[in-house]
């Protein structure tokens, strides 16, 4: 029996980890799409006759992916599914004519996670410990009801425990275990909806690893709204932001709200159904650039926001290593191959820099740690590799404290080794 599970639920990324005796491993799933030890957080859903009348054929991951590309028109996609957690105005969406719950949805992940699982799933684990962000992504997140959410989902799996645990806590005990001496750490957390810090004390006392909190802070800016402010630039004014359209004897700004949606991927597939998509096909008509408009209501009628959201991770990830990259998106036409110049990225997501600045200001200004109070710095996820990010700390640590590494898997296999321990309460969210 599996002792511990440990649940790094991302917004981007899914990991599962098992823990016994010490040694972790990550759960591997296979799918239609191959074998993976990590797994888009995405779930699609398809009618398939050979299930029956009202069956839908559900796939997770990156098998939702495939479904979907495979699909188009024809399948219901939903991605970043955590950013909705805790939110109180998300009770749920229609598919194919039902209505799913945010525990809905992620019981329905977890539940294909398990069967692509398959036998490497343990048949009993004595806790699960899922990762929980130091603050939920959104606009007036609520974490009681995420946690709330969090727990109904898990429940119904019938787990003996079920524990939360600060992602940036667990990344910090998968980093602690390298530690060669007593050690203050800040870890920086950047998923892809929140940026999380934990400043925590290790001390190895009579030969167990020990640990001290000293201080967390959050900020819900990720990956994914850089992501948003490249759209923002880049997509936005040539499918109609800032164009004009009549209405009876005056001339209005297209409502800046359309853009917000379109720029979440999250939010695409809800968009698509919703009302404001309808009201959208009607500006069409008095619309002073209707063609611009035109190719909105294409992207989003034959399921453009996966491949968009590609095209714009491909330029983010080659900004990181290059003073200019290209953008690729043929949908747009001639508007969608240009060169983007990073000093124009980053231009753009100042406002979200400063906010993932302010965050770290704010954990070590309420512990009233200096920066060379601290030993270590360890960097993980995707978006510290932005070199605007990475300057945040290199200008304020000396850069031989910081470290970077494991940035898919760290968090789920820190939750694994918190579950085994005997003094889990310690390192729990109560």
């Amino acid at each position: 029996m599996a002792q511990a599970l440990g649940l790094d639920f991302g917004t981007t990324n899914t990991v599962l980890a098992m823990a016994d005796g010490g040694a972790t491993r990550s759960m591997a799933f296979t799918s239609t799409a191959g074998t993976a030890d990590s797994m888009r957080t995405a779930l699609s859903f398809m009618k398939d006759a050979q299930l029956g009348a009202s069956a839908l054929k559900v796939e997770a991951g990156h098998a939702a992916i495939r479904q979907f590309i495979d699909n188009p028109g024809d399948c219901r996609f939903l991605q970043s599914i955590k950013t909705f957690a805790a939110s109180a105005l998300f009770q749920g969406t229609i598919i194919f004519g039902k209505r799913q719950s945010f525990e809905d949805l992620m019981e329905i992940f977890i539940r294909r996670l398990r069967h692509y699982a398959g036998e490497s799933w343990p048949d009993e684990t004595s806790r699960i410990i899922a990762g929980r962000p130091v603050h939920f992504a959104g606009a007036n997140p609520d974490p009681a009801l995420a946690v709330q959410r969090y727990n109904e989902a898990l429940t119904r799996f019938g787990f003996p425990e079920i524990h939360y645990v600060y992602e940036p806590v667990a990344a910090a005990f998968y980093f602690a275990q390298n530690l060669k001496s007593d050690a203050t750490v800040l870890v920086a957390d950047f998923g892809g909806g929140t940026t999380d810090y934990s400043l925590i004390r290790f001390e190895t006392r009579a030969g167990k690893l020990t640990a001290t909190p000293i201080g967390h802070s959050g900020v819900g800016v990720a990956g994914d709204h850089f992501d948003a402010r490249m759209i923002d630039n880049i997509v936005a004014p040539q499918i109609g932001k800032g164009s004009h359209f009549k209405s009876f004897d005056k001339v209005l700004e297209v409502p800046s709200n359309y853009y917000a949606s379109f720029s979440r991927w999250n939010q695409l597939s809800i968009f698509k159904t919703s009302r404001e998509f309808e009201d959208l096909k009607k500006l069409v008509r008095t619309a002073l650039e209707p063609e611009k408009l035109e190719i909105f209501v294409d992207l989003i009628d034959h399921d453009e926001g996966y491949p968009l959201y590609q095209a714009v991770s491909a330029t983010k990830m080659a900004l990181s290593s290059a003073e200019e990259a290209p953008f690729d998106f043929a949908p747009l036409g001639r508007g969608g191959r240009r060169t983007i110049k990073r000093s124009d990225f980053e231009s753009w997501i100042v406002d979200d820099l400063a906010r993932i600045e302010g965050a770290l200001d704010e954990v070590l200004d309420k512990t009233e740690t200096k920066s060379g109070g601290i030993d270590k710095v360890f960097l993980t996820g995707g978006t510290s590799f932005v070199p605007a990010v990475r300057r945040i700390f290199t200008e304020r640590f000396e850069r031989g404290r910081i470290e970077s590494g494991g940035e898919l898997l760290s968090i789920a296999h820190g939750l694994a080794l918190i579950g085994e321990r005997d003094d889990i309460s310690q390192w729990t969210v109560q």
